[in-house]
């Protein structure tokens, strides 16, 4: 536990250097937010944002989009840089268990996503007026979950992506792509025909309903946290497996 905790405190500072991490996972889901928060409002119409105010609605979409950032582009970046830079190796050669290197991982991803997602709910509350979560204990549930899920989604593709750049490319295509079609670009009821269907299998859409459903009061959503269980498991299990440490 000491390996693990000393690790976890030298990635978080690790992070905190590297101007690109800080602006994908503080500031882009922020300007997003502010962008179309900003054009379309608070004012509740039954037709879009599942009857929510397109404020209230993009909170929790946007919360989701952070752990999308944290597990789609930087995680993976980090540790396909580490193992082509030799990194990996040389913690291996050192004795250094392979659960303490990625348990640091997975500390500095939650611990960026909190601070990220309470950055999106303050700015939401204050300057758009979006309302708080009526169920906190079902919104903390979901987030651990799907933030659990999509680290998971990180270690995989950091562990079959050969450099850091091409994780970075790999991941931003995949970021803007469940960006439009997430939840977290368009309302959702926009989306018909084959965009429709594509939604449905683009895993932030799955991780944003986990996540609204208790915020905007309608219940914990078992089915979608069940889908990001799923994605933890699978995606964690590959991962592991597939991790090559040079």
């Amino acid at each position: 536990m000491r390996a693990l905790a000393e690790l976890t405190r030298v990635e978080l500072k690790l992070f905190s250097r590297e101007p690109l991490n800080v602006v994908l996972v503080f500031a882009l889901p922020v300007v997003w937010l502010v962008v179309l928060a900003g054009v379309f409002g608070n004012t509740p119409n039954p037709k879009y944002y599942r009857g929510a105010g397109p404020a209230t609605y993009y909170v929790s979409a946007y919360i989701g989009l952070v752990l999308a950032t944290t597990g789609l582009i930087t995680l993976p970046a980090h540790l396909a840089g580490y193992r082509d830079r030799g990194v990996l190796r040389r913690f291996r050669a050192s004795s250094m268990p392979a659960w303490s290197v990625l348990g640091s991982q997975v500390a500095v991803g939650l611990v960026v996503s909190v601070i990220a997602a309470i950055e999106v709910t303050l700015l939401s509350r204050f300057a758009f007026g979006a309302g708080l979560a009526v169920s906190w204990p079902g919104v903390v549930v979901a987030f651990v979950i799907c933030a659990l899920a999509f680290t998971a989604v990180g270690v995989f593709l950091g562990a079959i992506l050969p450099t850091a750049r091409a994780a970075q490319g790999v991941g931003i295509l995949l970021w803007f792509v469940l960006l439009m079609l997430g939840g977290a670009g368009p309302p959702p009821e926009v989306l018909t025909g084959a965009l429709h269907v594509a939604q449905n299998l683009t895993p932030l859409w799955h991780v944003t309903l986990a996540l609204q459903d208790p915020w905007l009061g309608r219940g914990w959503n078992w089915p979608e946290m069940g889908i990001a269980a799923a994605m933890l498991v699978v995606c964690g299990g590959l991962g592991l497996r597939l991790l090559r440490w040079e």
